[in-house]
């Protein structure tokens, strides 16, 4: 896929949530939605972004948001971290990155001399009408959510 640009309308997908219902993106249509790429469930950095958008959740509804979450964790993994940490958003299991490729997400990443495929951490700010208003890329989690907040 080539590189998303700000302004184009983004890929539309259905993938399964926490709950084990299917959720398509083009259903929130009429909504700004905070489309967030993490890596791993209960790991640190995942964590705290994740609990970072359950604090602000109420903000993010007040500017008319909504925050979904997306990593190749099952339906399982993602149904205990929401519960666990009380996330009031969806969390969406993309186990074959199939969704994650689309955006660009996935991608050869380097830690301790190894290298692996796996989710570059990012976040996508789609308008009411399904377009791409902002990106980040390689998002440091300390102060994401403000930064987001700034741009709604």
């Amino acid at each position: 896929m080539a590189e998303l640009s700000i302004g184009q309308m983004v890929p539309d997908f259905t993938l399964p949530a926490a709950s084990g219902e299917q959720i398509t993106l083009s259903s929130f249509r009429g909504r700004k939605v905070i489309l967030y790429f993490y890596p791993k469930d209960m790991t640190p950095g995942c964590t705290q972004e994740a609990c970072s958008f359950r604090d602000s959740n109420h903000i993010l509804e007040e500017k008319g948001a909504v925050v979904i979450g997306i990593s190749p964790d099952s339906v399982k993994s993602h149904s205990k971290f929401a519960g666990k940490y009380e996330l009031p958003f969806l969390l969406l299991s993309d186990e074959n990155h199939h969704v994650s490729e689309l955006y660009g997400v996935w991608q050869l990443k380097k830690m301790y001399g190894r290298e692996f495929m796996g989710i570059v951490r990012s976040t996508f700010l789609i308008d009411e009408e399904g377009k791409l208003i902002k990106e980040w890329k390689k998002v440091k989690v300390a102060g994401h959510t403000e930064d987001i907040l700034s741009a709604l």
